[in-house]
């Protein structure tokens, strides 16, 4: 991966080079950092790039520096400016992932939250897939649990918690899957590594409800109206048992970063058909249309770079 040209870093574009923490970093020792993923499409039609929901990428993200007690003077609309600013400095001219990132930038030994400095950066690169077999992956149930919401809460993107994550997706990885999925300490399923998921059982679309100790994710809440809209599917938020994916019609991830990935083994077992479903096809070509701009109805969710 090629490193970025630049980075927004202490209330400016600066190269990237100079974009440095010390190592005794609060948030490098402690993982009292919180992060965000946003992407920026390309429509060839047009040659524009369009930033998919930032807004709302936002407010989630400052709601997670809320939660580990760091106030900015910002808002969703600010840090879009930013991610504006920087992608034009950047003169991108393809698809681009954006990472921002808040953190305790005190240089100090002590676990707390209070009491300790924090700052801001964001970075922008060009970024193709993440799950590179997004229309047939196949995934393994993992032996280790989701965090908890009184452990760690999954609707901040904290950066101490992806330690879970980077368990579930290398010991799935090197089993021979593309990815896991992970249950509740109640049995229940709940994410992906780093995914919501989806299933379709006799025309019905299911997902975790929020106290399956999910992320509240962005995509996710896309694809739920999508679905509803431009399907007429009903959308029912509920516990989903893991043998019931055994027996689904159809299954599939959604994020920022994995889009919309479908599941068609497993651990070793073919989810319905085996191949990608209709509606996980559907909402594919439906989602990337939206997002590169070529959608009028949903011409709210994009700002145009």
């Amino acid at each position: 991966m090629n490193l970025p040209k630049y980075a927004y870093f202490k209330n400016k574009i600066v190269p990237y080079a100079e974009a440095k923490v010390g190592v005794l970093t609060h948030a490098l020792n402690y993982g009292t950092g919180v992060f965000g993923g946003v992407r920026a499409y390309k429509n060839d039609d047009d040659g524009n790039l369009y930033l998919f929901r930032p807004y709302d990428h936002y407010k989630r993200f400052l709601n997670s520096c809320k939660m580990m007690l760091m106030d900015f003077d910002e808002t969703p609309e600010s840090m879009t400016q930013h991610t504006i600013d920087l992608i034009r400095k950047s003169g991108f001219r393809e698809d681009v992932y954006i990472r921002p990132l808040a953190y305790k930038s005190d240089e100090i030994i002590g676990v707390k939250l209070h009491d300790v400095g924090a700052d801001f950066t964001i970075v922008a690169l060009p970024f193709g897939k993440y799950v590179s077999n997004d229309t047939n992956a196949h995934v393994t149930i993992s032996s280790w649990r989701r965090l908890d919401d009184n452990v760690i809460p999954a609707r901040g993107k904290i950066s101490g918690a992806y330690a879970n994550s980077a368990f579930i997706k290398t010991d799935a990885m090197r089993s021979g899957f593309d990815e896991a999925l992970v249950l509740t300490q109640a049995g229940h399923l709940s994410e992906g590594s780093a995914e919501n998921i989806f299933m379709v059982r006799d025309g019905v679309l299911y997902t975790p409800a929020v106290y399956e100790n999910i992320l509240e994710g962005i995509t996710r809440r896309s694809i739920m109206e999508v679905a509803e809209k431009e399907l007429g599917m009903k959308v029912v938020e509920r516990p989903i048992d893991r043998t019931e994916i055994y027996i689904c019609d159809e299954f599939f991830m959604t994020g920022t970063a994995a889009q919309v990935t479908a599941i068609t083994q497993v651990d070793h077992r073919p989810v319905g058909d085996g191949v990608m479903g209709p509606v996980a096809s559907k909402l594919r070509e439906l989602f990337f249309d939206i997002v590169r701009g070529k959608n009028p109805n949903y011409k709210d969710w994009n700002v145009e770079v």
